[in-house]
């Protein structure tokens, strides 16, 4: 075993388990032979149990310390399926989870884009021939030599299907997936061309595996963490508002496809279907390489910082501000300006603002804002001030609440998708009573209804 002469693939998470279980692999030769420990259990040579000048006490001592080492492997085996969900082979699932997000110079060329050329593939290839090896490796004459067959177990592991700390079920399945592809390959050149091809339709790292992410400051400063649970809303489950989705589509299409486009402002009443249609922008373009950012409007002034750590990857990001809005007292837009656009530094290609709100200029106005009125000096600065953030969004989009025939229609469609079994003129009946107590016409009202009647088992 050879991961000390690892190249580009190196400073791994949870890399500690890796160097003891290549420790324990070195123990053990070809022909089944024992070793006794150089490293960390004294300067010996290698000798077959009972020989040489330390007798048989010294290296069953060897023995059980290894057996003790092996049995630790096992325990952050299971400790990681159980935090990430793995299953199937648990040795293999590391070593592919290992691989999936270690970012590096080739990892990084390669997310989104696919295979790159240079020196650097042959560097890659010979990590890979190291990995190659620690797949391949048979662990029967480990288990043997320490008597430990309890081994077999994270060797043909069943997941409990609980709930992963790290990864959705989504994430989980595609790791496991490659880890028996990996297998599967008969050598370093096809194993390396799996992976990459990976990296091509998935990318690396935290920014591969998930959709969206929020802002978190740790002892590092500003982390950009994922978020697991991203709600599985598709525009095709936003009934109506075929025009503003359209527009949204359009601008979205452009960004993923590299062209030019705009920082977009979805307005509107409450309950239209604002947010929603930004977590359906998320899912639906995910594979072309779109993210998520939510940024609070208390986290504005981390926002060069953010950027930073993006702009040179080969993602789509868009960085997502729900319901947008300020009080008088409230400066933290005079951030959001600036890196929109007014600062020195050129606002990456890769970064699109997207935001919600309830207000079409964001920023409260008074009508003392209004020019002729005589309390204040130059109002109309004042008026330009609080328009000027809403004109760096180039795209704007109105979602304003149904009529009663709109709201009517959102009902039915909702009602059939879900298998209400309740006649029509009962059904709108009811529904017109639930709006009238319960927020208004929206098709957030007409969404919790349905929900309501559901939870009753108003089914077909």
């Amino acid at each position: 075993m050879r991961e000390k002469e690892l190249i580009v693939y190196k400073d791994f998470e949870d890399g500690g388990l890796l160097d003891d279980m290549v420790w324990l692999m070195e123990r053990y030769a070809a022909g089944g032979r024992w070793r006794a420990g150089q490293e960390n259990f004294g300067q010996l040579e290698d000798t077959w149990p009972g020989s040489g000048q330390y007798g048989c006490g010294r290296l069953e001592s060897e023995r059980k310390e290894q057996r003790s080492l092996l049995y630790n492997c096992m325990h952050r085996l299971l400790e990681i399926a159980g935090n990430h969900g793995f299953y199937g082979n648990l040795w293999h699932c590391y070593l592919t989870n290992l691989l999936v997000n270690n970012e590096n110079s080739y990892s990084k060329a390669c997310e989104i884009r696919g295979e790159v050329e240079g020196t650097i593939n042959q560097a890659v290839l010979h990590d890979i021939v190291i990995f190659k090896e620690l797949y391949d490796y048979d662990f029967s004459r480990m288990m043997e030599g320490l008597d430990v067959r309890e081994f077999e177990l994270v060797l043909h592991y069943d997941s409990c299907e609980q709930e992963s700390k790290v990864y959705n079920t989504r994430i989980c399945k595609r790791i496991c997936d490659l880890a028996v592809r990996f297998t599967q390959n008969h050598s370093p050149e096809e194993m390396k061309s799996t992976l990459t091809e990976f990296y091509k339709e998935y990318g690396v790292g935290k920014f591969g595996l998930h959709k969206a992410f929020r802002i978190a400051h740790d002892n590092g400063g500003v982390d950009i963490v994922p978020i697991l649970n991203i709600a599985h809303v598709h525009l095709d489950d936003l009934v109506g508002y075929e025009i503003p989705k359209q527009k949204l589509i359009e601008n979205t299409e452009a960004f993923v496809a590299g062209k030019r486009a705009n920082n977009c402002l979805l307005f509107g009443d409450a309950g239209t279907g604002k947010s929603s249609s930004i977590k359906a922008i998320a899912n639906a373009y995910y594979d072309k390489g779109l993210r998520i950012i939510e940024v609070y409007k208390h986290q504005f002034q981390d926002l060069n910082d953010v950027i930073a750590q993006v702009k040179n990857r080969n993602y789509k990001f868009i960085i997502y501000m729900d319901d947008l809005s300020f009080e008088e007292f409230e400066i933290e837009y005079k951030y959001l300006k600036a890196v929109i656009e007014g600062g020195l530094e050129k606002k990456p290609e890769n970064v699109l603002i997207y935001a919600t709100s309830n207000r079409r200029h964001l920023i409260k106005e008074n009508f003392a804002d209004k020019e002729g009125r005589r309390d204040q000096l130059h109002a109309s600065d004042t008026v330009q001030e609080k328009l000027s953030l809403v004109s760096r969004f180039g795209v704007t989009i109105f979602f304003c609440a149904p009529d009663k025939r709109q709201f009517q229609e959102i009902v039915s469609v909702l009602a059939e998708r879900y298998g209400i079994g309740m006649p029509k003129e009962e059904l709108l009946l009811e529904a017109n009573k639930w709006e009238l107590a319960h927020g208004g016409l929206s098709g957030r009202t007409a969404q919790q209804f349905i929900d309501y009647l559901l939870g009753k088992g108003t089914m077909k």
